[in-house]
């Protein structure tokens, strides 16, 4: 079946797929896509281990070539874009990224301005603002010379969005930028994530596993099951018991965060059973 040339249905919408399928190996993750990410919000993709969440990213990112379907950087296909020009509109945090041995944290940064670089260019006092602003902005200049491998969890990951910062984009996509993140360095990564929204209007699209922390700081949601979008919205119109029950097989108490007034999933399970019975066995 031959595809029919797609137009964005608005062409200001920063990335929208059309029926995209994407596949490893002879097994389709993703299939028959239609996706649209708002401009100036944080979107976050949730779902169960498996399906699609990552592989969407990377495909939105033109990490990995779609099967068939299409995507659209504003109204441009990504897939026919020079490496370069995606480069200057759109940015990418994936999984545990890992720096060379001995490079220091302002050198790191620097990578992201390489997209502005040719040959008749050489580096301007514009790349050093930028560089700087996007340290400032981390609160990782005064690290800017510390290798990155001697910085603790959250300091790293500081570094690599400074870098992706740095590349001064409209669109930031972020494989899971918590993971291995205590509780508090997870808040601050996200706290930064939010003011650079609010600050800039980036339009930020992330991978969350945590649900109520996706409630507190996306204003949009896309709960992703078995490669299909199962629902997508503000956090307060799609979570509930129905939606984590289908999308993560599990039995849950819906209730509103106390402090933000976002929804918050409080999951069923058997902890407080077992330790009530562990508790009453006599010594």
């Amino acid at each position: 079946m031959t595809l029919q040339a797609f137009t964005p249905i608005n062409p200001g919408i920063p990335l929208n797929t059309n029926r995209l399928q994407l596949g490893y190996s002879g097994k389709t993750i993703i299939h028959a896509l239609d996706l649209a990410i708002q401009p100036h919000q944080i979107t976050a993709l949730v779902g169960g281990n498996g399906c699609g969440k990552s592989t969407l990213l990377k495909s939105l990112a033109r990490l990995l070539k779609p099967r068939s379907g299409q995507i659209f950087l504003y109204d441009q296909d990504l897939n026919r874009l020079p490496g370069k020009s995606v480069a200057r509109r759109l940015a990418i945090l994936p999984q545990g990224p890992v720096a060379p041995e001995g490079l220091l944290v302002g050198q790191l940064v620097k990578q992201g301005r390489y997209p502005h670089q040719n040959w008749l260019q050489s580096w301007s006092e514009e790349d050093e603002r930028l560089v700087r602003k996007a340290l400032a902005d981390t609160h990782m200049l005064e690290l800017a010379d510390r290798p990155v491998e001697s910085l603790s969890g959250g300091q790293r990951q500081r570094a690599w969005i400074a870098m992706a910062l740095a590349q001064d984009t409209d669109v930031l996509l972020l494989d899971e930028p918590t993971t291995y993140l205590d509780l508090t360095h997870q808040i601050e990564i996200l706290d930064l994530l939010f003011e650079l929204n609010q600050k800039q209007q980036t339009t930020i699209l992330m991978v969350l596993h945590d649900l109520n922390l996706a409630c507190r700081y996306a204003h949009q949601m896309i709960a992703v099951k078995d490669g299909e979008v199962f629902r997508q919205g503000p956090p307060e119109q799609i979570l509930d018991f129905d939606m984590v029950e289908a999308v993560f097989g599990m039995k849950c108490h819906i209730t509103t965060d106390p402090l933000f007034g976002t929804p918050m999933c409080i999951p069923y399970g058997k902890g407080r059973q077992i330790r009530h019975e562990h508790n009453s066995n006599p010594v």
